[in-house]
């Protein structure tokens, strides 16, 4: 079986970099800074604005395509706070936005990470190509980590070239005006033991984010215990919608953390292309973290421009690494997990966002694995079964890429395993920020071929190709091992 490496490095680039809201403690009991920065803004005389203002667009404009629309976001987000219903100068507001501003470059610290699917746009191709999407996770100041996208075409031998990458990025804009509705919250929150839904009296059938912060200040859920007020904030929190710029090329979009549940990171996106009654949506999980406690989300598009992030519930929604199989089996939605860190899981569900048991399928038995196992992205449909690609720690907490095959009709079934790594860091891709790891998030298949996203050391990432049906071959029927294999 051949593993052949691409020459592609997709690095870190600090110059990529967008526009966040500088936070002075707008929404902090204690805002005097901030109204004394507002104040000194209102009093530069009028005639002096434009001077100012030509100034911060020379400095800044060209780094951004939409720099004016962003700066007047963050404006709106003091004026609504802070200035009520006082009459400001566009050319005003302008700089104040800016002084609330701050570039934010998303992948100061590392790119990596990435998952690989099929581009919803397969036209103008030449014959044997395919288009696809690659998300990666972008690491910058703070460590906090955010989702960015590539685009690029895989031909007829699974050659990969990545479409060129501009000088811009535009981060997604959450969308307020989402609206929730009281009987899916019910529906989905009757798992949880800790939560009164009679909390949810005080709503109307639908209603937006703004209508719960009234009832916050009206003191409407005073009678209810910390538990369910607290679990209420984290379900409103983090179930949102962004939309991207979809006048951008794919390679512009970002989609930052939006809610404090997942105020440090979205971490480690899988995307699978999910087909039901023939249509197609695109959903990832991904791992929200808040700087204490992690929460597996998932997030679905259809266009990649318009995305929801989503909640699930139940007992079996624990730990990272969670990816969905890309239909359903026997009726059910169906996914690989790793519940307690070190094991491969399956779960079964008639709700996507619903999962109450799961079952162990694979634990770690060879010495490449010991420390524990996990998935590499979504399986992969094969005439044979179920290819799912997994990574594996050993010694010295070395990550290696492996492979199983999982039965069909019954994916908790194991046929076949690889009794060797599939990928391992050879010499240059185990240096890096987290040296000796080679890591994927998804895979996609191509004229046989399994094309193999991978991050090195968690400093940059790579492709690589492999024959589906060599590597079918080469793995052995699978019988439980009662003691390590012994090559590495």
């Amino acid at each position: 079986m051949k593993v052949k490496r691409s020459n592609i490095q997709l690095k870190a680039n600090s110059k990529r970099v967008i526009i966040n809201f500088l936070d002075l403690g707008v929404n902090t009991n204690n805002i005097s800074r901030v109204n004394r920065l507002i104040d000194t803004v209102l009093s530069i005389p009028e005639n002096e604005l434009d001077t100012l203002y030509k100034r911060i667009k020379k400095s800044f404009e060209f780094r951004h395509r939409n720099f004016e629309h962003y700066l007047k976001i963050n404006f709106n987000k003091v004026q609504s706070e802070l200035l009520g219903d006082v009459k400001i100068s566009e050319i005003r507001s302008l700089i104040i936005g800016a002084y609330f501003s701050k570039e934010y470059s998303v992948q100061a610290a590392a790119l990596f990470n990435p998952s690989m699917i099929a581009h919803p746009d397969q036209n103008g191709l030449n014959e044997g190509e395919k288009r696809f999407v690659l998300s990666l996770r972008a690491v910058g100041e703070g460590h906090i980590s955010s989702i960015e996208f590539r685009s690029g075409i895989v031909d007829k031998d699974g050659t990969v070239k990545l479409d060129e990458e501009t000088g811009f990025l535009s981060c997604s804009d959450k969308e307020l005006s989402k609206v929730y509705s009281k009987k899916g919250i019910i529906k989905n929150t009757a798992i949880l033991k800790d939560f009164d839904q009679s909390i949810m009296d005080v709503f109307e059938e639908n209603f937006i984010y703004n209508d719960y912060l009234g009832k916050v200040k009206a003191n409407a859920f005073s009678t209810f215990d910390n538990a369910t007020q607290a679990e209420l904030f984290h379900i409103l929190d983090t179930n949102y919608d962004v939309i991207t710029d979809g006048n951008a090329p794919i390679c512009e979009r970002v989609i930052f953390p939006n809610a404090l549940g997942e105020s440090m990171g979205m971490e480690d996106v899988r995307f699978v292309a999910f087909t039901e009654n023939g249509k197609t949506r695109y959903i990832g999980t991904y791992t929200a973290y808040n700087g204490y406690k992690i929460s597996p989300q998932l997030i679905i598009t259809e266009d990649f421009v318009h995305f929801r992030a989503r909640s699930m519930y139940g007992d079996a929604v624990s730990d990272k690494g969670m990816a969905l199989f890309p239909e359903k089996i026997d009726g059910k939605y169906v996914m690989i997990g790793r519940q307690g860190g070190e094991d491969i899981t399956i779960m079964y569900s008639d709700n996507l966002f619903i999962w109450k048991d799961y079952e162990v399928i694979l634990t770690p038995e060879d010495i490449w694995s010991y420390v524990q196992l996990g998935n590499c992205g979504s399986p992969i449909k094969t005439k044979e079964g179920w290819l799912l690609i997994t990574h594996a720690v050993g010694p010295m907490r070395k990550y290696v890429l492996g492979a199983i095959l999982l039965d069909l009709k019954n994916p908790s079934k194991i046929i076949k395993k690889l009794n060797k790594p599939l990928l391992s860091p050879n010499g240059a891709e185990r240096e890096g920020y987290v040296p000796n790891v080679v890591y994927s998030c998804g895979s996609m298949e191509h004229k046989g071929n399994l094309i193999v996203p991978y991050a090195m050391s968690d400093s940059a990432s790579t492709f690589a190709t492999i024959n589906i049906e060599e590597l079918l071959n080469e793995m052995d029927l699978y019988k439980s091992a009662k003691k390590a294999k012994h090559a590495v």
